[in-house]
């Protein structure tokens, strides 16, 4: 990785990477005696090693995919039990880790109250810190996250007493930008998904309209650094247009 490293010393780097940690579940099928549990707390685990080597490259914010609005009715029971407590417990530990902020970015909606405690305790304890700014993904869904955003434009506007007229004028890209869930932050310049699969499952769906995208074919638990590493040497050889 020494040559890796070399090349990217004054390479661009993104200030955003999102990120899909997907095929925990198949991952554990792999494993003789492996539960879908343990391919979720194995996917957690990596998850902390991965936003490590994130923090050490200089990138600025980093969202996790985690829990998805389709999950929540999908999954199985006993597996969705396990996920939420999975992922409060990773939400406590990620905010005490160094100078990290955590954020709940999703909708509160059908979220278990043991969970929104978890999130909310976490966002808290990070209150003020100035370093990684880690975006957790929860009850997340791209088309519902839009939705929300156009409503809470309307909601406002009505309450100011406003025209339709006027409305009409007030719904542009930036003013619905302004109401995602990630509001004032930069949009991903890199999505990762992990697994070999390639698209995007309902997954920030406005802010990666100009990202770049890398797959990685290794199962999320098995991410390794210099996978990550060659994402970001594909992502500072790519030239970006923008739309353009």
């Amino acid at each position: 990785m020494r040559r890796l490293r070399r090349q990217l010393a004054d390479a661009t780097h993104p200030r955003h990477v999102a990120m899909i940690l997907d095929g925990n579940r198949r991952w554990a099928r792999l494993r003789v005696g492996g539960t879908t549990a343990h391919g979720h707390r194995a996917g957690a685990e990596k998850i902390v090693e991965f936003l490590r080597w994130c923090d050490e490259a200089g990138i600025g914010v980093v969202t996790l995919y985690l829990l998805s609005t389709d999950n929540l009715t999908g999954r199985d029971s006993d597996e969705l039990h396990e996920l939420i407590g999975i992922i409060g417990a990773l939400a406590a530990d990620l905010s005490a880790i160094d100078d990290w902020r955590v954020q709940h970015v999703g909708s509160r909606e059908g979220l278990p109250d043991d969970l929104l405690a978890d999130l909310d305790a976490a966002e808290a304890r990070g209150s003020g810190k100035a370093g990684l700014h880690v975006n957790l993904a929860v009850g997340y869904g791209g088309r519902r996250e839009i939705a929300d955003a156009v409503r809470a434009i309307v909601h406002h506007h009505a309450e100011s007493g406003g025209t339709l007229d006027e409305l009409a004028e007030l719904v542009t890209p930036a003013k619905i930008a302004e109401h995602l869930y990630t509001g004032g932050q930069p949009d991903p310049d890199l999505v990762i998904r992990t697994s070999g699969e390639q698209r995007l499952s309902d997954f920030m769906l406005w802010q990666s309209a100009h990202s770049e995208f890398y797959f990685v074919e290794a199962l999320g638990p098995d991410l390794r650094e210099v996978d990550f590493l060659r994402a970001l040497r594909d992502f500072s050889r790519r030239q970006r247009r923008f739309g353009q």
